[in-house]
């Protein structure tokens, strides 16, 4: 049952969402555990971008063009190909997982059907961007290659790798992972729970990176345009999610109270 806010009966701030979400000692755990993995996807996005400044990262960056040379890097510094293929974005979008869950039970007694499409968009996103990704398909392809004895066993092995890497270039889970925080993000709009600070920057963040998906599939030679607004979500989008993280730890300390 939900609590009256005694603020709320002498006409202070209301929260009466706040109040009714955090009145569920159920979701107390939870709101921690989805609080702390949405700081951990910042530290993974810093990390991505500490490691481009690794001696050797870029240089293996622009070297990897065929199939025989992702081989080749994975012989040679399995965990820089395993980075250049997406392997820190697979964490991130883990990490992600409590926290949208988390978001949408907070969210859903504002607007269910617009809450409820942010998570399912979440979902569909995160189930394509795994059945796509071929990080470690692609490792396990190169230590074959290394073993292969004969020229027709590491043909057929170059051309298993070249579809792997035709199947990994879908971006349609990224696509729908980021429709789905703008989709929350617009909500929060209308929400008193997580601020409006934290949904301009879900709505700035989100939205641009979308953008930035479109410019990578219609028009990749515009690398001066996606750069920019790379950089401008990737801001926006890191300090959505220390804001969510912050909001939804608050949370779960709310839920702790409410039970004790």
């Amino acid at each position: 049952m939900m609590r009256t806010n005694p603020e709320s009966e002498k006409g202070g701030p209301m929260h009466k969402q706040v109040d009714y979400e955090a009145a569920d000692p159920g979701w107390k755990g939870f709101y921690t555990v989805a609080g702390t993995a949405m700081l951990f996807s910042v530290l993974v996005v810093v990390a991505e971008i500490l490691i481009g400044f690794f001696p050797g990262a870029v240089h293996a960056s622009q070297r990897t063009v065929t199939v025989i040379d992702w081989f080749t890097l994975f012989q040679n510094n399995w965990f820089l190909g395993l980075r250049n293929l997406g392997l820190l974005n697979l964490v991130g979008a883990a990490l992600l997982t409590p926290a949208f869950l988390a978001m949408y039970f907070a969210l859903r007694r504002e607007s269910e059907p617009w809450a409820a499409l942010g998570a399912i968009l979440f979902f569909m996103g995160m189930a394509i961007y795994l059945a796509c990704n071929r990080t470690f398909a692609m490792l396990s392809l190169s230590g074959q290659y290394a073993r292969a004895a004969t020229d027709a066993q590491r043909s057929m092995l170059v051309a298993a790798g070249q579809t792997m890497l035709v199947e990994g270039l879908s971006r349609t889970g990224i696509f729908l992972i980021d429709t789905a925080g703008l989709v929350l993000s617009a909500v929060m709009l209308r929400s008193e729970i997580f601020g409006k600070t934290t949904a301009i920057a879900g709505v700035v963040g989100n939205g641009l990176m979308i953008v930035l998906e479109m410019i990578l599939a219609f028009a990749p030679g515009w690398s001066t345009v996606w750069l920019i607004v790379a950089m401008g979500g990737g801001v926006s989008i890191m300090a959505w999610y220390i804001l969510v993280g912050l909001r939804l730890f608050q949370m779960g300390a709310a839920a702790a109270e409410a039970e004790g």
